[in-house]
């Protein structure tokens, strides 16, 4: 699988307030911003094959450097042509470095300066993760886009504690980018600070000084109100640079993706639309709706009439339903094959609406976008 000769590059073709439409410049393909990036944690999408998320329109996936560590293990992706040709995936790809991963097992880690130690959820065995290794097995892996080591702080949290994470959530950054050499990846820093700004602040000031070519907001979407994410993301895209991009890491409800890109947001990512789809949630036009209800038993109408989706074109949520509650796996696929096709096509209208510099009176027709279906 060859790569294209291109690097890294990042530039802002048009503006709607703070909300902007870009063109992010990767070996692998070009990622028109803002967009989402759905989730391929152990190099799959669940429950797609890669072609049905292509046909779907995604043009970038992430994966997950933690799961991918314990396995197959960074040597065994790099023998098998790295992440692409592993995956058979031949459009970008970023890949965090398992901060998050490492919070949300806090019961089976310990962290300190030198990075963090812990043990898998798989089979116990120990593991160090320092910010030079997070770096080197994000190489292996061969992704266009890796990111610094973090220490992810979740909410609530006392402020002391929410300053050492941000102050070695720098320190590593300074080590990733001092071992990072693979010239045709991207490496991003990451803002920390939790929820208290003047930290939020300082700790972005001094990421820029370390000159990353596009920065990741951490520590948002971990159990805060919304009304502090959008602060935070706000007071985050503030100190960023202009010519960067900007990705919110985790925040994913549609109403989530359409207020961060109002406050300057180019990339998202989150597990909500194929998690959801799996548990029977689907988004819609109309607000979410809960597939496994007996209402929908008899109903011939599709998930959503204004969707064009391969499912909602050719089943009822009738057979849906009996699918979901089968435990059919088809289900399973109709159900990612809609509700990303609905992120997909929200990004597609966010950057239509950027275009026609309309994008306050697009955002406000979608407030309820999340409302579940009376």
């Amino acid at each position: 699988m060859s790569i294209k000769k291109m690097r890294f590059g990042f530039s802002v073709t048009a503006r709607s307030g703070r909300a902007r439409r870009g063109l992010l410049t990767t070996p692998h393909g070009d990622v028109d911003t803002p967009a989402f990036m759905p989730v391929a944690t152990q190099g799959t999408v669940k429950t797609l094959t890669q072609k049905q998320v292509e046909e779907l329109g995604a043009s970038i996936l992430l994966a997950n450097t933690y799961h991918l560590m314990l396995r197959p293990g960074a040597d065994r992706v790099a023998s098998l042509g790295g992440l692409h040709g592993m995956m058979a995936w031949d459009k970008p790809i970023l890949t965090d470095s398992g901060g998050f991963q490492v919070a949300s097992l806090a019961a089976l880690r310990r962290i300190d300066d030198e990075g963090v130690t812990f043990r898998s959820h798989l089979d116990g065995t120990l593991h160090a993760l320092s910010p030079e290794k997070a770096v080197a097995i994000q190489e292996k892996l061969g992704s266009d886009i890796a990111m610094v080591l973090d220490e992810c702080i979740l909410y609530p949290a006392e402020r002391r504690d929410v300053r050492q994470a941000a102050e070695r959530t720098l320190a590593w950054a300074r080590r990733c980018r001092a071992r990072h050499h693979r010239s045709e990846q991207a490496l991003f820093g990451i803002v920390q600070g939790g929820v208290d700004e003047d930290l939020r602040r300082e700790n972005a000031r001094a990421l820029v000084e370390l000159d990353f070519p596009g920065y990741g907001i951490g520590g948002l979407a971990v159990g805060e109100p919304k009304e502090l994410t959008r602060a935070m993301t706000e007071v985050s895209t503030e100190e960023l640079p202009d010519e960067c991009p900007r990705y919110l890491m985790g925040a994913g409800t549609p109403e989530d993706l359409v207020e961060s890109v109002a406050r300057g947001v180019d990339l998202f990512d989150c597990v909500l639309p194929t998690r959801n789809a799996r548990n029977g949630t689907l988004f819609t036009s109309r607000g979410k709706l809960a597939i496994k209800n007996a209402r929908y038993t008899d109903d011939q109408r599709p998930l959503d009439p204004d969707c064009a989706c391969y499912t909602c074109a050719h089943f009822s949520r009738a057979y849906v339903r009996h699918l979901f509650i089968a435990r059919e796996m088809t289900g399973r696929t109709l159900n990612t094959i809609h509700n990303l096709h609905f992120y997909l096509e929200l990004m597609r209208g966010i950057r239509k609406a950027i275009e026609e510099d309309r994008y306050q009176a697009f955002s406000h027709e979608l407030s309820g976008i999340d409302n579940p279906l009376a």
